[in-house]
């Protein structure tokens, strides 16, 4: 009597199936070069849906924008930042007389991400909401896209990429501050555009370094290089980040000790005898006048409007008026330093890492019927509560693994030390100012590091093509699991982060801490 045929193969060889298919389809050439190009472009159409859809709901300023979108169309129409009268947020939303007079307004950030909003209120008129927050969704969504080119090039692999973005795409903190007129979300993009420009000089400089002659005695000195020009534009892009806000000049600072201590790695594995003093005193000088000059020349740009006009603030303080806007600066770093007004959503950065005190950057007082009698409309920066925890942990998990690669010198990849670069540089400089008045939605500049952090994470956890099948199969389970309970988190989400109207009961169910009403 024969054995009966099973119906299903046994699970050794389903396993070795599933490897068989898994591997012809990463490794077809065919199928890479269609993802190559796919998947950015799968995840940037995400962004842009979910940052673009009735962007001009709400139709009244909200939030800062009361500030940000006044200033921008006074730069419009005057070259510089204005002063405004009574009821000018109700004139922006009705189109009645604009109440803006020429004396010059004191201003305490740079003009560059006000210019850009302005675009769009030149292209949809003072009175378009859509228009005010035009730029900020469009570079909120190209952030996406060099999320995941950062991801990418840090990884070398697609997927890691695609997961990056995917994981930016579907964030509540970036998708609010790409749907208002802040500036913040405008900084993010000028940052990552930098830390991009910064890994392409990596990737082109660092062979350069560690070439050498195996036969030649080991050199004293190795060589200065000049030609970068992706280090130029780094310091272009990061200049842009610094005329948006100062707190760019963080990331400037940070990613430019990167350079040097990159620099200075290099030349020890080539066998630079003086590795240290040659990367900080003799190429350190040249990469400082490559990104540091490129980026003082966008930022002085920035204020082509003050310049050429009489009527800026402060700008008839001195005949020199590089000397009048230096003054004005002094005025300007006075007022952050002593900030320190209380804000129903103020929240000191040691808060951020727990989430808090997320802020609410609009309440409708007029929602939308929903079919009940009590309804709620907001707009809620709050993150997407498992991409921004699991980042946390990530960050951490990260931070050891740098530690312990430290303590048993071993070397440890861009991969590790650029998000944790990224995350010193958007987050440690806020704890040194507890009492200043700060906001959880500066954390918007952190997001893309987090995720970053935790693409590499996943990618551990899913295991390495020469792990055992049942291992890689395990791991890359739990991994498709979490990033669908993501895409289940943000849909949840979605109407507090895009203001839906809704019944106050499924609106209290957003509510996961005390702090976030």
């Amino acid at each position: 009597m024969t054995a009966p045929v099973p119906l299903l193969p046994a699970p050794e060889e389903r396993l070795t199936r599933y490897g068989r298919l898994r591997d012809r389809v990463l490794l077809d050439p065919d199928w890479r070069r269609s993802l190559r190009w796919l998947a950015p472009l799968v995840v940037t159409a995400i962004a842009a849906v979910l940052r673009l859809i009735n962007i001009g709901h709400p139709h009244q300023l909200a939030f800062d924008e009361t500030y940000y979108v006044k200033d921008a169309w006074s730069l419009w129409t005057l070259g510089y930042e204005g002063t405004w009268g009574e009821g000018a947020n109700d004139a922006f939303v009705t189109l009645q007389q604009l109440p803006l007079s020429e004396q010059g307004s004191f201003i305490v950030h740079p003009p560059l991400g006000k210019w850009l909003i302005a675009l769009g209120m030149a292209i949809g008129g003072p009175d378009n909401s859509a228009g005010w927050r035009l730029a900020t969704a469009l570079l909120g969504t190209a952030s996406v896209l060099l999320v995941y080119l950062i991801a990418k090039t840090l990884s070398g692999s697609i997927v890691v990429g695609t997961v990056a973005g995917l994981l930016i795409a579907l964030d509540g903190l970036s998708i609010v501050l790409s749907r208002i007129a802040l500036l913040d979300g405008i900084l993010t993009f000028f940052v990552l555009l930098g830390v991009l420009f910064v890994l392409l000089d990596r990737r082109r400089t660092i062979p350069l370094l560690e070439r050498r002659d195996p036969e030649a005695p080991d050199p004293f000195w190795g060589p200065i290089l000049w030609r970068r020009p992706w280090l130029i534009a780094a310091g272009l892009a990061l200049g842009a980040a610094c005329a948006v806000k100062w707190s760019g000049l963080y990331v400037l600072a940070a990613f430019g000790l990167y350079v040097v201590v990159t620099d200075a790695l290099a030349r020890r594995r080539a066998g630079v005898i003086l590795w240290p003093t040659d990367a900080a005193f003799r190429q350190g000088p040249v990469s400082f006048l490559l990104l540091v000059f490129p980026a003082l020349a966008v930022y002085l740009l920035s204020w082509t409007g003050w310049f050429v006009t009489a009527g800026g603030y402060d700008r008839q303080s001195d005949a020199n008026p590089l000397v009048a806007l230096w003054k004005y600066h002094q005025s300007m770093l006075g007022f952050h330093v002593g900030l320190n007004s209380g804000h129903p959503y103020a929240s000191p950065a040691w808060e951020w890492p727990f989430l808090l005190r997320p802020t609410a950057v609009w309440v409708g007082t007029d929602p939308a019927p929903c079919g009940v009698d009590h309804c709620m409309a907001v707009i809620s920066a709050v993150p997407n509560p498992l991409i921004w925890y699991a980042g946390v942990a990530a960050a951490v998990f990260l931070l050891y693994l740098l530690v312990r690669g430290w303590v048993l010198r071993q070397p440890v990849g861009p991969e590790i030390s650029v998000p944790l670069v990224g995350l010193a540089a958007t987050y440690i400089p806020w704890l040194l100012f507890p009492e200043r008045t700060i906001f959880q939605f500066y954390t918007v500049v952190m997001v893309p590091f987090l995720v970053i952090a935790l693409a590499m994470t996943l990618r551990i956890i899913a295991g390495r093509r020469e792990d055992p099948l049942h291992r890689r199969q395990s791991g890359e389970r739990t991994v498709l699991i979490f990033l669908v309970f993501v895409v289940l988190v943000s849909a949840f989400f979605y109407p507090v982060w895009a203001g839906i109207s809704m019944p106050y009961d499924f609106w209290r169910l957003h509510n996961w801490l005390p702090g976030w009403v």
